[in-house]
This record gives structure tokens, C-alpha cells and sequence, in this order.
């Protein structure tokens, strides 16, 4: 069984895709390490994944590219954990960059995988139907059974750990943003991992016919980030709270540097600023 895995593993190191190989930090290893608590970075440098361990147990939320799951096992490996102790899998949205290396997750661990409702018919079709990339072959990757739907507001419980799905559709129609507590001495955080809150260069905001409430979708992503408390700020990708610039300031006995409600609550204010500057434009060239 073991030389089975190995074999399958080595086999999606090479298989890749065309985005990954066009993006180089998507597929570059990064340190697997703590972010708080019982939450851990077990991404690339551009692509974000995150370990949540218990003593059931772990979740994973991302499982990247399938060229991504031998990057995250052996960062899960390094941090002290068995990859095969993952027991649920969770994702941020239904893009192959986050998704594509969901099949071998599954195929590895026997996590169960759950997804928010809106995303479940492409992840299922392996790509097919999404509103931007649909008719893209590039963007494709293997379709996916999901083992539990989720629904806006629904809780993942795994030993002590409890997770919140909270749909914030536009950038997908199904795009999750995960919440939790965390806990570091006698403090509790609370954890915000966005799902994500960008218009992809091409999306149309308005007069869309395979989306006709994208824009709506997204103010009402806006207003549910906007409401939630934040003291860890994270993303599906690194870059959205500066993951690198955070994880060069960790040292032993200083402030965790990802403690940074106002960097979330800047964050969220600049991308609703880009997203209505860019409604804006639409609707002035549609007229």
C-alpha cells in the first residue's frame, strides 16, 4: 500500500497544469509552520493550505493543484503530523487552484470532502459549468465526489475543533469563507480565513447572463467580512495578509504577527473600493 502511494504521489508531482506552470509561487515550496493554537500553514508560497489538528484528527482547508498534495503532505510530515490523519476535507471556492488536488486528497486520506452548495455542481464536474472558465480546458481537474453539501452558516466539528462556512458568493458562486476560534495561553482569537474577495480580470459585473446577481453576490460578501470579528487574518492565498512579510517576523517570545485585526478590516476596505470602481466602469460603458 505504502509503495502504492508513493507511486501515485511521484505521478502528480509531474502532472501539474498549464496555471501552475505559468505561476511559479503557486507550485514553489514554502515552511510549513504555526500560525496560532492548533492552526497551521501547510501551503506553497502562493497558494494557501491550512492544517487544523486534533487529537481525532485533522481538517484541511485548500487542496491547491494536484501537483500541490505531495507539497502538502510533506509539510504536514514536517510539522509532526500524519498526512493520513486528515479526516475532513474543506476549500475556500471551486477554482482548479484551490480544488484540482482534491481527488488525490481523498483518494490518500479517505477525508471526507464538503463544500458550500453554490460549488458543488462544478466540483463534481470537475470544473464544468463555472461562469468564467467553464468552456477553459486548462482549468479543469477531477471531478470530485462531495460527501457532505454545505449550507451558509453550517458548522464542521472535528475532536474540539469547530469550523463556520460563510458564503460570500461572487468571486464563485459557492466562495466560502471559513471562521474558528483559536487559542494561545488563556487567550482566545478569532480566526478569518477568506474565501475571496477579487473580480478576476474578465469577470463581468454586470449584464451577466450565466450570472445575473454577481454583483449583488459580491456587496453581499462585503457586508458579511465586514461584520465578522477578526484577530487572524488569513486567506486562500498568501498574499492577501502578507503571509511571507508575517512569517519573517516570527520569533520566539515576540507579539504573533499575525494578530492583525486592522490589517484585516484595510484589507476588506480596499477591496470593496476596487470592486465598485470596477461596477462602476461596467455600468458607465454599458450605457
Amino acid at each position: 500500500m505504502k509503495n502504492l502511494l508513493r507511486s501515485v504521489l511521484l505521478a502528480l508531482i509531474f502532472a501539474g497544469s498549464a496555471f501552475a506552470q505559468a505561476t511559479p509561487d503557486w507550485t514553489n515550496p514554502f515552511p510549513p509552520h504555526r500560525i496560532i493554537g492548533n492552526l497551521y500553514y501547510v501551503g506553497s508560497q502562493g497558494l494557501a493550505s491550512y492544517l487544523i489538528t486534533t487529537p481525532q484528527g485533522h481538517i484541511l482547508i485548500n487542496s491547491s493543484l494536484e501537483s500541490s498534495v505531495p507539497l502538502i503532505r510533506e509539510s504536514i510530515e514536517k510539522l509532526g503530523f500524519n498526512f493520513g490523519d486528515v479526516k475532513i476535507l474543506l476549500i475556500s471556492h471551486a477554482h482548479w487552484d484551490h480544488c484540482a488536488g482534491s481527488a488525490a486528497v481523498k483518494e490518500l486520506t479517505g477525508a471526507k470532502y464538503m463544500v458550500m452548495d453554490a460549488d458543488v455542481p462544478e466540483i463534481e464536474a470537475g470544473g464544468k459549468g463555472n461562469f468564467q472558465y467553464g468552456d477553459s480546458p486548462a482549468s479543469r481537474y477531477q471531478p470530485t465526489k462531495v460527501d457532505r453539501v454545505l449550507h451558509d452558516g453550517d458548522e464542521v466539528k472535528l475532536g474540539d475543533a469547530v469550523l463556520t462556512a460563510h458564503l460570500t458568493p461572487g468571486h464563485t458562486k459557492g466562495t466560502t469563507t471559513w471562521t474558528m476560534k483559536a487559542k494561545e495561553g488563556d487567550k482566545t482569537y478569532n480566526v478569518v480565513i477568506i474565501g475571496s474577495p477579487n473580480v478576476n480580470a474578465g469577470y463581468k459585473l454586470v449584464n451577466n447572463a450565466l450570472y445575473p446577481q454577481i454583483a449583488s453576490d459580491y456587496e453581499r460578501m462585503f457586508r458579511v467580512l465586514k461584520s465578522l470579528p477578526c484577530d487572524i487574518f488569513l486567506g486562500a492565498h498568501g498574499n492577501y495578509y502578507g503571509m511571507e512579510a508575517k512569517y519573517a517576523r516570527m520569533k520566539e517570545g515576540s507579539a504573533n504577527p499575525f494578530i492583525d485585526p486592522e490589517g484585516y478590516k484595510n484589507y476588506v476596505a480596499e477591496r470593496e473600493q476596487t470592486f465598485r470602481a470596477e461596477l462602476a466602469r461596467q455600468k458607465a460603458a454599458a450605457k
